[in-house]
């Protein structure tokens, strides 16, 4: 069975966090978390019980929550309550910077800051998550006994 994994990241770093997801999803992995612009601006519309709403439908039936973490994730409060939540539920955690994967321009950024104390935190390139993140994701879920 593929393990089912939830990703957590703010929406400026969707085209790196897409490089990581479409990484997990080639190697026959399901991923969640995911939500286009417009989908998104209508949940914000509704308001906060419906972005909760969604995320914990989301979460619903995953073990791993990785954080993807960008310039400006520590500023995001869906990450937060992301993190909360998947503590709460008892998921494995972990994160992955991506600040220095390129987005669609070809740029890079700074990272801001790592996970909170107690959980793994890796970097996209120089710790090869393509070839490494399986195994990264299955450590975080063995720490957490699932």
């Amino acid at each position: 069975m593929a393990r089912r994994t939830f990703f957590s990241f703010k929406y400026d770093d969707v085209s790196r966090a897409m490089v990581v997801r479409n990484s997990w999803v080639t190697q026959d992995r399901s991923a969640r978390g995911f939500v286009d612009a417009a989908e998104f601006e209508k949940l914000k519309r509704i308001g906060d019980s419906a972005i909760k709403r969604w995320i914990d439908e989301q979460m619903d039936g995953t073990s791993v929550t990785v954080v993807l973490v960008g310039a400006h994730t520590n500023q995001s409060r869906w990450v937060k309550y992301e993190i909360e939540r998947s503590e709460y539920l008892g998921h494995g955690l972990l994160g992955i910077d991506v600040s220095k994967i390129k987005d669609l321009n070809g740029l890079t950024t700074d990272c801001c800051g790592r996970m909170p104390a107690g959980y793994d935190f890796y970097r996209w390139n120089s710790d090869s998550g393509y070839a490494n993140m399986a195994a990264w994701i299955e450590k975080a879920a063995a720490a957490a006994g699932r």
